[in-house]
């Protein structure tokens, strides 16, 4: 029977997706660390500040692992949220653990903590490039509701790998903002299928932000986070890797810059019934469009 990731709450989903009785939290909510600045605001705290991390083991390897909370705050990261998933990475080089998994969830950064907010998403984004340095594979799981945006979604992008579901979503900015910016014209966030177009799974797979694409299904997660775990290979950012990762994205404003719909761009890429990709289930999905999508570098 399956088990949807996406109704999942975030601590349904890190026990799910670690092996059976595996998991221990660090700084569980009965330690009650909360943000100092939401209190200041009179605004309501969670216990475990939106981020559950611990301990574990996917696969019979020990892993270090952190769930954000979509129903606090949509996952937003203050400063303590951001503190706990640093430190969590930190712990991992420390240990060195076979992987860090990073089941993300969030709209960005709290406005309540603003520069406190963004000092931490930095100081995570630092810490996932020095894993992988110290040869600590990261994997980013997205599939929740309120997608993968701001600085959390270059935080994804800075991973070594990326798995999502077409429910899930990843992007720098929420169409609300840009339709803020820029207009409706630009960006309508009304239009539901045109955002999951944009930002949903089946796109970033295609032009190669995704590495692995799944049904919403915590055990398909799971499968997948295992195989990304057991990939060998450099798991460091290299020069040669960032360069490519520069040139894929000037192909793709040459090659889509004039695109209005992510249908053209995917009709470019070779797929002769685009209309149909959002009808697809994944594993059909794949099979069909693998040799259209752009190879993206992690």
């Amino acid at each position: 029977m399956s088990t949807s990731y996406l109704e999942a709450s975030a601590r349904e989903r890190i026990l799910a997706v670690l092996d059976a009785g595996s998991f221990s939290e660090l700084l569980p909510p009965a330690q009650r660390v909360v943000s100092p600045h939401l209190g200041q605001l009179d605004a309501p705290v969670s216990f475990d500040d939106g981020v559950i991390i611990g301990e574990g083991r996917l696969g019979g390897k020990a892993v270090m692992a952190a769930a954000q909370e979509g129903g606090f705050m949509g996952g937003a990261v203050g400063e303590v949220h951001g503190a706990k998933l640093v430190g969590l990475l930190q712990r991992a080089i420390r240990k060195q653990a076979a992987g860090v998994i990073l089941l993300l969830e969030t709209g960005g950064v709290r406005l309540h903590e603003a520069n406190a907010g963004l000092i931490a998403v930095s100081e995570v984004m630092r810490a996932v490039l020095e894993a992988r340095a110290a040869g600590i594979p990261v994997i980013v799981l997205v599939g929740g509701a309120n997608g993968c945006f701001g600085g959390m979604g270059i935080v994804a992008r800075c991973a070594n790998t990326v798995i999502m579901s077409e429910e899930g979503r990843l992007a720098m900015s929420g169409p609300e903002v840009i339709e803020t910016a820029n207009g409706v014209e630009e960006f309508d966030s009304r239009d539901r299928a045109l955002v999951w177009r944009t930002t949903g799974g089946k796109h970033r797979y295609l032009i190669g932000d995704c590495q692995t694409l799944v049904n919403d299904d915590t055990d398909a997660f799971r499968t997948a986070a295992i195989a990304a775990l057991a990939q060998s290979g450099p798991t460091a950012l290299s020069l040669a890797a960032l360069e490519a990762e520069q040139d894929m994205l000037r192909r793709r404003i040459a090659d889509f810059g004039q695109a209005d719909d992510p249908m053209e761009i995917w009709a470019a890429l070779g797929i002769v019934k685009p209309q149909a990709v959002p009808m697809l289930e994944a594993e059909t999905f794949t099979a069909m469009t693998e040799r259209h999508r752009i190879q993206g570098t992690a």
